[in-house]
């Protein structure tokens, strides 16, 4: 434990456990799906292989279930959205995991614990370490994961495009022959390895501003474009192409 103290990673690994909601019988595997090939040989690269299948399997059949006339095309489309890098790692945002990570002195220093791909990594990885801590039991797994997902499938829509934000909204203004959307950096808090973007955006014929903020411009820019998506699935009148909109 170089970095970290032996206890303060003990206590952190246990407020993992509540948070993801599974106490394991094998701690060290746990710590192995935190621990990154760059700390040591021990690391967390098969685990991630085994988890990937099974997350794989278990949003495809929760799909599979929850929209019995959704198409293959849509279903795939679903599941790539659900288990995507971008998803994955935002769920390990929620679940602190980037606090767990065991990473080398180089992976620390470039700031490895807020990279999506390892935060999405050790996701994938907790999921293999659960399914081999339960012994199999794929009940087990399945339940754990349908929680940590409950409210993404619950969102998720086939008839909607799941591009990112930004594409979406980009498309929807440009089909109504609208300007694209200006976005402006309002403020950078933080510092250099840890910062906030605050970022404002927009739209042609629209007087609200609308804000999103994320640990990186793109992600500060994805979340004003949804804000915006959401405003005019709200407030259909609103929408670009109702020149004189009445209220």
């Amino acid at each position: 434990m170089s970095m970290l103290s032996e206890s303060s990673f003990l206590y952190r690994i246990q407020n993992l456990e509540q948070t993801i909601g599974y106490a394991f019988q094998n701690v060290a595997l746990l710590e192995q799906a935190l621990t990154h090939r760059s700390y040591g040989p021990h690391h967390n690269e098969r685990l991630e292989f085994l988890g990937d299948s099974i997350l794989g399997m278990i949003i495809a059949k929760e799909l599979f279930a929850q929209f019995p006339d959704s198409p293959e095309g849509d279903l795939t489309r679903m599941r790539s959205v659900l288990v995507r890098e971008t998803t994955l790692a935002e769920m390990a945002r929620e679940f602190k995991i980037g606090d767990c990570l065991l990473l080398g002195p180089g992976e620390l220093k470039s700031g490895g614990s807020r990279r999506d791909s390892l935060l999405a990594d050790a996701v994938e990885s907790i999921i293999g370490a659960v399914y081999i801590d339960c012994q199999e039991q794929f009940e087990i797994v399945r339940h754990l994961v349908l929680t940590w997902f409950h409210e993404r499938l619950q969102a998720i829509n086939p008839n909607v495009s799941q591009k990112d934000p930004k594409s979406a909204l980009q498309e929807l203004l440009q089909s109504q022959h609208k300007e694209l959307p200006v976005y402006r950096i309002e403020n950078i808090i933080g510092t250099d390895n840890n910062q906030v973007f605050e970022v404002s955006v927009t739209i042609q014929d629209i007087k609200q501003v609308f804000h999103g903020k994320g640990s990186s411009r793109r992600r500060a820019e994805q979340k004003a474009a949804n804000a915006v998506l959401d405003y005019l699935a709200a407030h259909p009148s609103n929408a670009p192409h109702h020149h004189g909109s009445s209220h």
